[in-house]
């Protein structure tokens, strides 16, 4: 397999026939080393892919924003985010379904998780948007487009994957994230007006609450409010480092689960075997990424596809031109975190090669994976909400997502003509 278009085609075969996305990289990473360096080497090689990074303290981050998400999820705390969103927008048209847009943005703020925004937005918005008679299409497709926001605002576990593979600033990829992802929000809620208007709906507003009741109904997000800001602005101002603020926001997490009153030990176990599962899984696919990352390097696969790409991608923005092309075709096969761990390990020395800003390019590649989640086929998004809601064909939740679809084109070429605005806070 020193041919590494040969390992590229049994990677591609192995995921085509179903094998998870951990044993195929691994699998192929192992047998790839081992036609360049020999069996015994191999063998150790990803031995100590395994065992040092399984005890790397750096890693423990992982598991400790998912835990937080969890904890946040468990105190119910989407419901008051929602409707505080509400109380501000309901005056407006399509006013629920910004709202949601704004709640998902919020919510996803302090879970990380787009799925998880995804799913539990789902159970929140969509009763409320389909009793005041919105169609189908627009309120499911302001939800799923809305979760995306989950893998950019930090805290992002795809953030956190990136930074360990490229050996970037994990703090300072949080911090990128944030402008980004309020313009995704604005960027949103100008194409839920779209949606309106394309398609002449016409829905039913409610009258302007006082600004009194809009400012209590914020009470209820202090709560997240606080966290966020308490994790956000300690890694900002360099009191913690991001493994250390994840530990504090799993703790903030737990309290807000036990002002809420929702806290028993059946909760606390289940939200603790949830976060062993998904970090077990997690930490599978980092390690088969990174056994696959050593054999890309010893290939010689990104010097071959950095000549190649030369003919055509001679300059930065040629460059990101082809990875987006690249991108948005992947992302009608793939999910997120597949996309990821493939093809980082790949891009990012050509990208540092071509002088881009590492923290820039983790930005960038997450904005267009963004994309993945809500386009066919695989559109993770759509199928979560087709898991909650099984009377909405997927075929309405995708048609609905062409508004927002082309938002995130438009907002992955304002960032990439102006990348200013993703370093900025950095």
């Amino acid at each position: 397999m020193e041919n590494w278009p040969v390992g590229i085609a049994i990677l591609a075969l192995l995921l085509f026939l179903g094998v998870p996305i951990s044993f195929a990289l691994a699998g192929v990473g192992l047998v790839g080393v081992a036609t360049i360096i020999g069996w015994s080497p191999s063998l150790a090689l990803i031995g100590s892919v395994f065992f040092d990074n399984g005890r790397d303290y750096s890693l423990s981050v992982l598991p400790l924003f998912l835990l937080m998400g969890n904890f946040v999820v468990q105190s119910g705390i989407a419901t008051e985010l929602y409707g505080a969103a509400h109380a501000w927008l309901r005056h407006r048209k399509g006013g629920l379904a910004t709202a949601t847009v704004v709640a998902c943005g919020a919510f996803s703020s302090v879970c990380g998780s787009s799925l998880a925004t995804a799913a539990t937005m789902t159970r929140i918005a969509l009763p409320s948007m389909r009793a005041y008679g919105y169609p189908d299409h627009l309120s499911t497709a302001s939800i799923a487009a809305g979760g995306t926001l989950g893998i950019l605002i930090p805290p992002s576990v795809i953030l956190v994957f990136y930074g360990i593979l490229t050996q970037q600033d994990i703090g300072k990829l949080f911090l990128a994230g944030l402008i980004p992802g309020v313009i995704g929000i604005i960027a949103y809620a100008f194409a839920v007006r779209v949606s309106l208007h394309v398609r002449k709906i016409d829905l039913p507003t409610e009258p302007k609450l006082p600004l009194g009741e809009r400012l209590r109904a914020l009470k209820g997000t202090a709560g997240a409010l606080v966290l966020f800001t308490f994790v956000m602005g300690g890694i900002y101002l360099g009191v913690f480092t991001p493994t250390e603020s994840a530990g504090m926001g799993a703790g903030g997490a737990l309290l807000l689960v036990v002002l809420s009153g929702k806290f028993s030990a059946s909760n606390l176990l289940v939200v603790l075997f949830e976060t062993m599962k998904t970090t077990s899984m997690m930490f599978f696919i980092l390690f088969g990424a990174l056994m696959f990352s050593n054999y890309v390097n010893m290939s010689g696969m990104t010097g071959d596809i950095q000549d190649f790409l030369s003919a055509f991608a001679d300059n930065r923005w040629s460059f990101i031109l082809v990875v987006l092309c690249i991108y948005i075709v992947l992302g009608c096969f793939l999910e997120s975190l597949s996309m990821i761990m493939l093809t980082v390990p790949v891009f990012y020395p050509i990208a540092a090669s071509h002088g881009i800003d590492l923290i820039w390019f983790g930005i960038f590649v997450v904005m267009v994976t963004e994309i993945s989640y809500i386009t066919p086929p695989v559109g993770m998004n759509a199928f979560v909400l087709r898991s909650v809601v099984s009377d909405v064909k997927l075929g309405t939740i995708f048609g609905g997502l062409v508004p927002f679809v082309l938002m995130d084109v438009l907002r992955v070429g304002l960032l990439t003509a102006v990348p200013g605005i993703v370093l900025l806070l950095t």
